[in-house]
């Protein structure tokens, strides 16, 4: 559990207000996103109903589904700031055991509201539902967008220990100099969090489950490690991080963890409690949180559980495994 120290816990309010430091509104996202001024939030993240049938969803068809969020979206460019970048985490539709991937069902729809991807990360994990019909599900994306060209990307935020930082160049002017910036190297677009350098696109972040320190009520929890991340590098102090979808609350930990203001919106009353004790419990310091950067768990092998049944052991067993 990340060590927390108790701090005043600020005013939740259920209006935006310019002066607020935490926003938590209970009902229809559009409603909300209504009250706030235009160019107001400078990151908005978020995963929106994946329309697979959770206890919060009304299924329906994918293009009726697809449609039903096209308002909410506009809504969200309308607030996002001309340097802001929103955020879009997405699983997939799956029909009759046939895959469809929402980020590439979603892609069209914000180019179309202007916006411009910078990046498509895959949220690896290594728990979730099993399949037997195709290759269990172990990822989902997250698509970053911007506004503009011109947008907040805090580089010194996410700079990553360079490989070889005793590098020199050897030839031209700097010939014999360091060739490395002393503050680290720049990361690519492909992210390996658990090895702490940021060289993949492959965010290896454990998914909410049972025996996840962050677990509540919710059937499909957002990690604050997730949220973290983007809130480094894509806002500075101060400014207005908004979860349109904020379920039990962990976009607006993340952000208030970084000293910005938070901004939710959500309709399950229940969500909307477990919410607000999560805040409380965040400044009382009791909050339990997955520290960001750290590695997964790898078991020893000698673990109970890592080892072969008995009943697997003998040919006889080992044929009736492949029947």
């Amino acid at each position: 559990m990340q060590t927390i120290f108790k701090q005043e816990i600020p005013q939740i309010r259920d209006v935006f207000s310019q002066d607020s430091k935490v926003v938590l509104y209970n009902g229809n996202c559009l409603d909300a996103i209504s009250e706030i001024p235009s160019e107001s939030i400078q990151l908005i993240i978020t995963s929106p109903p994946y329309n697979i049938g959770k206890v919060y969803e009304h299924t329906t068809g994918l293009e009726a589904y697809l449609e039903t969020l096209k308002p909410v979206i506009q809504e969200l460019v309308r607030v996002l700031c001309p340097k802001g970048s929103l955020c879009w985490q997405v699983g997939n539709y799956v029909k009759n055991g046939e895959v469809f991937p929402l980020d590439i069902f979603y892609y069209s729809i914000f180019k179309t509201f202007g916006l411009h991807l910078r990046n498509r990360m895959i949220w690896y994990f290594n728990h979730g539902l099993h399949a037997s019909k195709r290759f269990s599900g172990r990822y989902e994306t997250l698509l970053w967008f911007t506004k503009t060209d011109s947008y907040i990307f805090n580089l010194d935020s996410v700079r990553v220990p360079s490989k070889y930082p005793g590098k020199r160049h050897f030839k031209g002017p700097k010939k014999g100099l360091p060739s490395c910036n002393p503050l680290g190297k720049n990361p690519s677009d492909i992210w390996d969090i658990v090895a702490q350098d940021w060289e993949k696109e492959l965010w290896d972040i454990p998914n909410v489950k049972s025996n996840h320190p962050e677990k509540t009520i919710h059937p499909c929890q957002f990690p604050i490690e997730l949220v973290q991340r983007c809130v480094l590098a894509l806002t500075n102090e101060d400014e207005w991080v908004f979860d349109p979808f904020a379920g039990v609350g962990s976009a607006l930990i993340g952000a208030l963890m970084h000293n910005r203001r938070a901004m939710g919106c959500e309709k399950e009353i229940e969500y909307v409690a477990e919410t607000k004790k999560r805040i409380c419990d965040y400044y009382n310091g009791t909050l339990r949180i997955r520290p960001l950067g750290k590695s997964i768990h790898t078991p020893s092998g000698k673990e109970k559980v890592c080892q072969i049944p008995d009943e697997w052991h003998g040919e006889k067993s080992k044929e009736s495994l492949f029947k």
